[in-house]
């Protein structure tokens, strides 16, 4: 196994003038040790570069070693460097406690912060585990290109360049920005100029900049219930009051009073989360309508659209929009994979210098090489491919995951026919809780979500969220027969 590097310099406490320079070196490098600054193993400096480093004599260096060696805090021999020992001796391991600045920290008050702080919340991301039925959120990792991708990214580096290395403008690199622009435009009827789209880091920092931006404490803003936690996270931690908007068949209901007061509506039109329902033509005009006459906005999360497997696809909302009332916002990372931390935000023209300025100040661009390795993945037709190839298998999941629940799950769970997505409903028969059915597939090795995680107020219908993107025909089949083993012990409780 190689040693720890150790290329860089090491940071002593300044030396007292009555103290002997060797006596100063053999202190400061004995409290790095025992306070844990230098590990058990690290390679120490060598002595000509210590020396050098603190005007010191290579000679004074070598005695503060050899004494620290003696007592059992370093090891080593000549030519093969010097390092800390890695049992220390048993009498010097209980260090009395510091009685310095650290101790002062610990007596200090809890520290004084905004308003914004006392309301923001950590939201429970993503956890890195293997995959297992019905984990929801996750595409097939293992059928994405890592060769292609991989090649692609070591030509961007050949040929990087010196401005390359600097950056670019903080709405994002222009070439991916005209490819976003041209993929929105044929696939999903968007309706923009590259100008208009914002490269970031996902769709949830678009949820933030558009939060911080067009929203004060108090302003209401209306949600899908069920809905996405992570939007109403981040428009309660700028202070907005969220409003629970019920939906049905055709997607959030508008008509009544659902929407008064409303400065902002967030809506996944597309491809609910989670319920999977995709918005209705004139569902979508009737909200537009009710923007125009209201001069709210309306928040476009274009999730999970890219993967329709059935029905005609209807365009986004966005591209019937003639007044500027929509923020359209989707991301790479479920298509592609979750590491790749990149999507798009289309703004209005009237916000575009307000967005811009706000990214300026906050991530200043999203990663340039990532950027320019999707540019290329997307301009040379790979996107398009993978987008087609994944179709194609998830489709043919989802009918393995139906057909094995009607088999299984008959009078237990009655899984939604989605037309998109990566994860589909399954509707509980009366008398199973979906937090209890939880817990019971959790211990038959399947793991599902009940809706009322995502839903504010009363659970109009127990319900779990199964995905089955990630799970191959094996997988889906197992992981549906020990569903119904745990939901058969369910019923009888």
């Amino acid at each position: 196994m190689s040693k720890p590097a150790t290329a860089f310099a090491l940071a002593l406490p300044p030396r007292d003038s009555e103290t002997p320079a060797y006596r100063w070196l053999y202190a400061s490098l004995r409290a790095l040790i025992l306070e844990g600054r230098l590990r058990s193993g690290a390679k120490l400096p060598a002595t000509r570069d210590l020396a050098l480093q603190y005007g010191l004599s290579r000679g004074t260096i070598v005695s503060a070693f050899e004494l620290l060696k003696s007592e059992g805090y370093l090891r080593g021999t000549i030519g093969s460097g010097t390092y800390v020992s890695k049992v220390l001796p048993d009498a010097l391991l209980h260090v009395k406690r510091a009685t310095g600045p650290a101790s002062v920290l610990q007596r200090k008050k809890r520290s004084r912060v905004s308003d914004y702080g006392r309301r923001v919340n950590l939201f429970s991301g993503f956890e890195i585990r293997p995959s297992r039925a019905f984990r929801p959120n996750v595409p097939a990792l293992d059928l994405f290109p890592t060769a292609l991708w991989t090649q692609i990214t070591a030509r961007r580096w050949r040929r990087a360049s010196m401005q390359f290395l600097l950056g670019c403008d903080p709405m994002g690199y222009g070439p991916l920005r005209d490819a976003v622009a041209d993929h929105l435009s044929t696939s999903r009827g968007v309706k923009c100029s590259s100008e208009q789209i914002a490269i970031v880091s996902g769709v949830q920092e678009a949820l933030d900049l558009t939060s911080r931006l067009l929203l004060n404490p108090g302003d209401r803003v209306s949600v899908e219930n069920p809905g996405y936690p992570g939007a109403r996270m981040a428009f309660e931690a700028v202070g907005a009051r969220v409003s629970a908007v019920s939906l049905d068949d055709d997607g959030m209901i508008v008509r009544g009073n659902s929407l008064l007061g409303s400065r902002l509506v967030y809506v996944t039109p597309g491809h609910q989360f989670p319920l999977g329902i995709t918005m209705s033509l004139s569902r979508r005009l009737e909200l537009l309508e009710w923007a125009r006459k209201s001069g709210a906005l309306i928040f476009e999360d274009d999730y999970d659209s890219e993967y329709r497997y059935s029905g005609r696809p209807i365009p986004a909302m966005q591209g019937f929009d003639r007044n500027g009332s929509v923020i359209f916002a989707g991301s790479f990372s479920k298509v592609l994979f979750p590491s790749l931390r990149l999507g798009y935000l289309v703004i209005p023209p009237d916000l575009m210098t307000r967005y811009a300025a706000t990214i300026s100040l906050t991530t200043r661009h999203a990663p340039l090489p990532e950027q320019a390795v999707l540019c290329d993945f997307i301009i040379e037709g790979h996107f398009g491919r993978h987008l087609r190839r994944m179709r194609e298998v998830y489709a043919e999941r989802l009918s393995i995951l139906l057909e094995s629940a009607r088999e299984k799950l008959a009078g237990l769970l009655e899984i939604s026919e989605i037309e998109a997505g990566l994860q589909t409903v399954g509707w509980l028969c009366e008398g199973i809780h979906g937090e209890s059915a939880m817990r019971a597939a959790a211990v038959h090795g399947v793991e599902v979500f009940p809706l009322s995680r995502y839903t504010r107020g009363r659970v109009a219908r127990e319900g779990l969220q199964l995905g089955f993107a990630a799970l191959d025909a094996r997988e889906i089949r197992r992981g549906v027969q020990d569903l119904a083993i745990a939901l058969e012990g369910e019923s009888k409780a």
